[in-house]
């Protein structure tokens, strides 16, 4: 398989407050072949603030792409040339969040209403690094929700130079949707996102919104470049287990559950020796038996004993005993 031809196949969402780089950690531990999202990530606070700390990651990452959040066209310029200099395979320009938070800042989703801003952004990011620089954004805001208006968007922004699109298939409400809202209450239409391939053939189109199956994400791939998962991914982890086999051709890194722990172990030891709290890292992982025996009580001793001062590695393995003690469920025959 092409490896550049199917450089966004299958890629994780920017999820704020959530992909951070313990995540995305354990999230490669299911596939070798995702492509990895930072959670968004200000131009402010690359700049102004402690640009280690946000852009910090572990070389198995790779690919890992770098979420930026911002307007202005310089400032978005030098935080592309930190990503490339810190490492990252892609910069992300993020045009679809619909907080409050990224619409005083004037970035996220309400850029859509501005392809001239964002266009002058890729241009000048372009300039700075040799990296790629793509672009996530929904397909309309707020009223302006026809096809029209989401085509003239890339049209103006692919004219800049950025040939990867990835489209959260739901409008954006600036006003009156929380966040959250933003994701469920607007309609999905990937009719538009498909449109969208079939006139920039030349475009890549990564579709995004509503995704929670591998089957799923196979049906969209017969038209389109690459899919995109992010709550499903991240509260069912082990969805990403057959990522490889299912849309790569390829064999899965892991088998059961408990190697995914299991590989976290030299990663936890190191970072508690730097001083990470061992929730930091563990939060990420309560998902991981979703639905299995045992699940509940894994999820309670992590959450009761992982926030404790001095909790390290022996918090997973009382959480694994917990699992592994459940009695197996009845069969059909019993």
């Amino acid at each position: 398989m092409d490896s550049a031809a199917n450089s966004h196949r299958f890629c994780t969402a920017p999820l704020m407050d959530w992909s951070d780089r313990h995540c995305r950690y354990f999230w490669r531990g299911f596939s070798r072949h995702a492509r990895l999202y930072t959670e968004m990530i200000t131009t402010g606070a690359l700049l102004y603030g402690d640009a280690a700390r946000h852009l910090r990651f572990d070389n198995s990452e790779h690919p890992v792409a770098l979420q930026l959040g911002g307007s202005e066209a310089d400032a978005l310029a030098r935080c592309a040339e930190l990503g490339e200099q810190w490492g990252y395979d892609e910069i992300n320009l993020n045009c679809g969040c619909p907080s409050d938070r990224v619409l005083e800042g004037r970035f996220g989703a309400c850029l859509m209403k501005e392809p001239e801003t964002v266009a002058a952004a890729v241009a000048a990011m372009r300039r700075a690094t040799r990296l790629p620089v793509t672009v996530k954004h929904r397909i309309g805001v707020d009223d302006c929700e026809d096809y029209p208006f989401l085509k003239r968007f890339v049209e103006t922004v692919a004219a800049a130079g950025c040939d990867t699109f990835l489209v959260h298939a739901r409008k954006a409400w600036l006003k009156g949707l929380s966040p959250k809202e933003n994701r469920e209450i607007p309609p999905l239409t990937y009719e538009h996102v498909h449109r969208l391939k079939q006139e920039f053939p030349q475009l890549k189109i990564i579709i995004n919104g509503g995704l929670k199956t591998l089957d799923a994400c196979q049906e969209q791939l017969a038209t389109l470049d690459g899919v995109m998962l992010g709550r499903e991914a991240y509260e069912n982890p082990w969805l990403l287990a057959e990522v490889d086999p299912a849309l790569f051709g390829a064999e899965a890194p892991l088998h059961r559950r408990e190697q995914a722990l299991l590989r976290m172990r030299p990663y936890i030891e190191r970072e508690r020796a730097e001083g990470t709290p061992l929730a930091a890292i563990t939060r990420h992982l309560l998902g991981l038996y979703r639905g299995q025996p045992g699940g509940r009580a894994f999820r309670r001793v992590i959450s009761e004993r992982a926030p404790r001062a001095g909790a390290g590695w022996e918090v997973i393995e009382v959480a694994l005993q917990a699992v592994n003690t459940q009695p197996a469920p009845l069969s059909d025959a019993a």
